[in-house]
C-alpha cells in the first residue's frame, strides 16, 4: 500500500518559491489500477518522480507497505519492489534485450523464462530477444519491452509517466492491451498511471484529478468521466 501524507514539492523560480504540489494526502491500496490525470502543470508528473525518489519532496512524508520510505534513494525503493517507467524509455547500447531481463529479474534467467516476459507484451520473442536496446528500437518497442522488465522484476508498485508519449496508433492500441491484461491480473501489487488519455483512464480502477497540486476529485471513471470531457489538457483522444 502506498501513503502520501501532507506532501508539498516547491521549486525557486526567478527567485521565488513556486509551489508544485501543496499539502497532498492520498492513499493507494494493494490490487488497484489507479491513473492520475489533469491539466498540463499540475503536478503529474513532478507526483511520479517523487514516488520513485527521483525528487525529494519539501515537506511531507511517502509509505510503502508501513514503511517510511521518504528519504530512501531510488536504487532502495526499488529493492523493496517500486518500479518507474520514463515517458521516454531509456536506451543502452550495447545490451541486449535478454539482458536486460536478466538485470531486472536479478538471476540468470533462461532463454525461454526471458521469451515468456517479450511474449506477454506482444513481441515476437525471437525477433527481439538478441536485439540491443538502441536507435533501431521504434518508442512503442521500447515501451513494451520496458514493461516485460517490470514484469520480471515481479514490482510491487509499477509507476508509468505518459505512457502513452511519443508512440504511433497502432503501439497506443497494443499498449492498451497490456494494461488490460495487467488489470485483470493484479493481485497484491498496484498500478499508478499518469495520463491524459481517456482510453487509459476508461480501464482505471480509480482516477483523481490533480489540479492546482492538490487532488480535487476521486473516484471510479464512471463518477469523474464525464465531468474531464473537454476539459483542456484531459481526455485527449489518440484517433
Amino acid at each position: 500500500m502506498l501513503e502520501i501524507r501532507n506532501l508539498s514539492f516547491a521549486v525557486e523560480e526567478d527567485g521565488n518559491e513556486k509551489i508544485i504540489l501543496h499539502d497532498l494526502n492520498l492513499s493507494i491500496e494493494n490490487g488497484k489500477f489507479v491513473v492520475i490525470t489533469g491539466p498540463n502543470g499540475s503536478g503529474k508528473s513532478t507526483l511520479a518522480r517523487l514516488i520513485m525518489g527521483i525528487e525529494k519532496p519539501t515537506s511531507g512524508s511517502i509509505w510503502f507497505d508501513g514503511k517510511d520510505i521518504t528519504d530512501l534513494d531510488i536504487t532502495e525503493r526499488a529493492r523493496l519492489g517500486i518500479s518507474f517507467a520514463f515517458q521516454q524509455p531509456v536506451r543502452f547500447k550495447g545490451i541486449r534485450v535478454k539482458d536486460l531481463l536478466r538485470l531486472a529479474a536479478g538471476k540468470n534467467l533462461t532463454v525461454s523464462a526471458a521469451c515468456e516476459y517479450l511474449s506477454e507484451v506482444g513481441l515476437c520473442a525471437r525477433d527481439y530477444i538478441d536485439r540491443e536496446i538502441n536507435s533501431s528500437l521504434s518508442g512503442g518497442e521500447l515501451k513494451r519491452i520496458e514493461i516485460a522488465t517490470l514484469l520480471a522484476r515481479h514490482t510491487r508498485l509499477s509507476v508509468f509517466d505518459e505512457p502513452e508519449a511519443g508512440i504511433d496508433l497502432w503501439s497506443f492500441q497494443n499498449l492498451i492491451r497490456i494494461f488490460e491484461k495487467m488489470r485483470r491480473e493484479i493481485q497484491d501489487s498496484s498500478i499508478v498511471i499518469i495520463s491524459h488519455q481517456e482510453r487509459i483512464l476508461n480501464i482505471a480502477d480509480e482516477i483523481l484529478l490533480l489540479s492546482g497540486g492538490s487532488i480535487r476529485k476521486r473516484g471510479t471513471p464512471e463518477e469523474i468521466m464525464p465531468g474531464l470531457i473537454g476539459r483542456s489538457g484531459v481526455c485527449e483522444k489518440l484517433q
